[in-house]
């Protein structure tokens, strides 16, 4: 299998992109193919003691910056590492593509180069996170801010194949996010995307609020990406946030240094457990190839970690599933 990274892409690139890759290279034996700019990322490899020979650089001049206008500097920056990553793609060079870039120049590129899927319209960003209970999928979180009730009943049914064939859900629980959990709530919108849910296949759990998003009450959370993007920069608001305040309360004394030392071990697994790296990245979902995007900030774990997500969706042909989901969908509401 071989799986393209955006060498350039991210807070830490090229550095931690490399190391992340190489830690990849040598754990689950992947082909990596690293874009970007070939004397910098030489550099970097050069820096490392041990290198497999599995990992290779494909040159790409230009950096699209985290700030730059996705689809204007997709269009201008043709030789920039995303865009020439998504070509890989598109010419099947590669059976995947990982990047830390400006994640709207990924799914504009991606989108263009590589195309959708056979029922999908537009694509969604699924972010994959911890609950009280188990793993749970929201989607979309910001690939698509104006969208249509067909494309949120979309999202479910990706929504869905990802916790079946990743992460081993046998029937997933869908809930639609709106401000309360009566049918009768929320705008003619969601009002649509509740009928379209509630008719469909799929396990409809109905309207789930803000407050369900972490308690595990469902296993995907469905919603536009406009909104899904406000809950995804709260939520590592305030996972900060808390984080800050708990470490000063805990500096406070002599009792509270002593009291935090012994619960260090706890701090340690509920840390691992809420840690982004921990899940790899974003997919796109929707797009007729597989797209990763990770964190800006990604370490070196979580570009491996990415990359073993790729490989799990070829693995599972998760792309595969949702066509013939959409298609069993489209034929059961004809009937």
């Amino acid at each position: 299998m071989r799986i393209a990274i955006d060498g350039m892409g991210g807070d830490n690139a090229p550095g931690a992109v490399v190391e992340g890759a190489i830690l990849a290279a040598k754990e689950y034996g992947y082909n990596i193919v690293l874009v970007g700019d070939n004397e910098i990322i030489q550099k970097e490899l050069f820096k490392r003691k041990s290198v497999p020979k599995s990992i290779t650089v494909y040159h790409a001049s230009q950096v699209i910056g985290m700030d730059e206008s996705p689809a204007t500097s997709v269009r201008r920056k043709r030789d920039s590492s995303i865009t020439v990553g998504a070509n890989l793609l598109k010419e099947k060079k590669v059976d995947a593509f990982v990047s830390a870039g400006n994640t709207g120049a990924v799914v504009c590129a991606v989108t263009l180069k590589v195309g959708l899927l056979e029922g999908i319209d537009r694509p969604g960003i699924a972010l994959i996170y911890p609950t009280l209970k188990e793993l749970t999928v929201l989607i979309d979180i910001g690939a698509n801010i104006d969208a249509k009730p067909k494309h949120l009943l979309q999202y479910a049914v990706m929504g869905d194949m990802l916790q079946k064939h990743i992460i081993g859900k046998e029937r997933p629980r869908i809930g639609l996010l709106n401000i309360g959990e009566e049918a009768t709530k929320g705008t003619e919108f969601v009002k649509e995307v509740h009928k379209l849910l509630n008719y469909s296949t799929l396990d409809f759990i109905g309207n789930v609020e803000g407050g369900d998003i972490h308690n595990g009450k469902c296993d995907v959370v469905v919603c536009d990406g406009f909104l899904g993007n406000v809950v995804l920069k709260v939520t590592e608001s305030v996972a900060q946030t808390m984080t800050v305040l708990i470490k000063r309360k805990l500096k406070m004394n002599l009792i509270t240094k002593l009291g935090a030392l012994l619960s260090l071990p706890a701090f340690k697994a509920v840390k691992k457990g809420i840690d982004y790296s921990e899940y790899g990245g974003a997919p796109l979902m929707g797009v007729d190839g597989i797209c990763i995007i990770s964190h800006g900030r990604s370490s070196p774990k979580a570009i491996k970690n990415a990359i073993r997500e790729a490989g799990q969706f070829h693995a599972h042909e998760v792309n595969q599933h949702i066509v013939t989901a959409l298609r069993e969908i489209r034929e059961a509401s004809n009937e």
